[in-house]
């Protein structure tokens, strides 16, 4: 089997787990063992996510990895106002930062101020490689975590519905964005606090949740029937 295979992803599973998972079918499949079968992914999702996974199946199109990495991304976002978390989502440590309660307009108001090209500093709990070691590594060993600004670009960020302390967005954003910095960030301006109780991507460039499979449901008939064999 050769091409890209659209899937999604169910929370508390990792984007490893989704790899792996498929690899196993095909390597079945084909008669090989897992390790002799190529499958990647093109962007990771954080265990608590869900939503659109690009898997890439077979050693010629695991190749072309990089030319869909770089990818504009949609998300379906619900943030809670008032507390924060060490990880900036449900899976860290809790705390109450404010019970004031900000209108829509102020919170519109708060929105746009990172609409356009923004600074961004990835948060200690990411992926990102330190002197070879994974950030979150380093963060769960209590070590210190100093990662550098970047530039990433929000190109829509809308309010979809907004009953304090429940806020929900869909933002477009540029590859290499974090959801939940942006979160964070929207908090730290509001005053309140904030971190990503839930999210969901919809959206990488023209691919769309829409064409993907349910990972549980996926079988080489299945794989097969729904492979595509090309990146446009």
């Amino acid at each position: 089997m050769q091409g890209l295979l659209l899937v999604d992803k169910p929370a508390d599973w990792t984007s490893f787990d989704v790899v792996n998972y498929v690899r196993r079918i095909v390597a079945n499949a084909e008669g090989k063992k897992p390790k002799n079968v190529k499958v990647g992914h093109t962007g990771t999702l954080d265990p608590f996510a869900t939503g659109l996974l690009i898997l890439l199946i077979g050693k010629e199109y695991t190749r072309k990895a990089q030319e869909l990495t770089k990818l504009d991304k949609t998300y379906e976002v619900t943030v809670r106002l008032g507390q924060k978390s060490t990880t900036g989502d449900p899976e860290g440590e809790i705390a109450a930062v404010s019970d004031s309660t900000p209108s829509l307009e102020v919170v519109q108001q708060a929105i746009e101020q990172f609409k356009g090209e923004i600074e961004q500093v990835p948060p200690a709990y990411s992926a990102i490689k330190i002197d070879g070691q994974r950030a979150y590594k380093l963060a769960r060993e209590g070590k210190e975590v100093v990662i550098a600004s970047r530039k990433v670009t929000i190109n829509s960020l809308e309010i979809v519905d907004y009953a304090y302390p429940e806020l929900k967005l869909v933002a477009d954003v540029s590859s290499g964005t974090y959801i939940r910095t942006l979160a964070e960030n929207i908090g730290e301006v509001l005053g309140t606090g904030a971190y990503t109780t839930a999210l969901r991507r919809t959206k990488i460039k023209s691919f769309q949740i829409n064409d993907a499979q349910e990972v549980e449901k996926l079988d080489s008939m299945l794989i097969e029937q729904k492979i595509k064999n090309s990146i446009d």
